[in-house]
């Protein structure tokens, strides 16, 4: 495998399991630090924006105006930039909220659910005890489909949210290490609550901590995933226009993260100024990183 594409790919596994810190944060913290998150989730969109308009958006529209000539580049790279924020809005809007990744969770919540499973195990053998049996099996049946279906659609979920964040570190990174590093950070960032929840609905359903902290951790390989199906589709097709296009669509993604979901979570989190402190902090980081390497 060409060394740009393993490294590549490499930046986009980094971000993806992400989600594993957050797993073990949720099991292994005793409350959630919602200012750090708060902060944390700005920071994160702080980089997505600034790298989205000064870096791929830049970079599409030269590619495509060399390419495609002044005008007609300008009006493909606005209609890529708009196209991938159409994208990732359908790509948000197939997935149920109940099962949605980036509903925010805390670790409190995960200390209530073991109450509650502890609560209702312990009812479920009272119940038992007095009926002197044992629970029917239609109950016992009833419970695996509840949890095959809260498996399967948190799968679902995950998937469709991650492939394209995994996409867009991927060809980021391919296409220039420098940017590919620091997207690759922002969406490591915003997946570590993503890694919260993602373990939320595997407890309730199983009211197993290993299990839920493992599918938390396994959950970020679809970004990877998303990141090679994606370049072995477009490997053959590969030019600077494609690439023009695809950095566009890849600002419009990051985009719409930020906005969508990065800061309405810090603020959900924590306070609007800490949000935006966040936000202003992370451009500065960035914009210094980009200044220096």
């Amino acid at each position: 495998m060409d060394q740009n594409v393993l490294t590549a790919l490499m930046m986009s596994l980094f971000a993806g399991l992400a989600t594993g810190i957050g797993g073990a944060i949720a099991f292994f913290a005793k409350r959630t630090n919602k200012k750090f998150l708060s902060v944390a989730m700005g920071f994160s969109a702080g980089v997505m924006v600034y790298i989205s308009f000064v870096e791929l958006f830049s970079q599409a529209q030269d590619a495509l105006t060399a390419e495609l000539g002044n005008k007609p580049g300008s009006w493909v790279t606005v209609a890529s930039f708009f196209g991938g924020m159409l994208i990732i809005a359908l790509i948000d809007k197939m997935v149920p909220e109940a099962e949605n990744p980036h509903e925010v969770h805390t670790v409190e919540d995960i200390h209530e659910a073991e109450d509650a499973h502890e609560a209702e195990v312990a009812r479920e053998a009272e119940v038992a005890q007095e009926a002197k049996g044992i629970p029917g099996q239609e109950s016992e049946q009833e419970k695996e489909n509840m949890l095959l279906r809260t498996g399967l659609l948190t799968a679902l979920a995950i998937a469709i949210h991650n492939f394209p964040e995994g996409f867009a570190s991927f060809m980021s990174a391919l296409r220039d290490p420098g940017v590919g590093v620091g997207i690759a950070i922002a969406i490591a960032i915003h997946n570590i609550p993503e890694g919260i929840s993602v373990s939320m609905p595997v407890y309730y359903a199983t009211g197993s901590r290993s299990k839920a902290f493992v599918y938390s951790f396994l959950s970020g390989l679809t970004e990877p995933i998303g990141a090679l199906l994606g370049y072995l589709i477009l490997a053959r097709f590969m030019s600077e226009t494609l690439f023009g296009i695809v950095f566009a669509a890849i600002a419009g993604i990051m985009i719409f993260i930020s906005f969508d979901q990065l800061l309405p979570t810090s603020e959900e989190y924590g306070e609007h100024h800490l949000a935006i402190y966040g936000l202003i902090s992370g451009m500065i980081v960035m914009a210094i990183s980009l200044l220096l390497f």
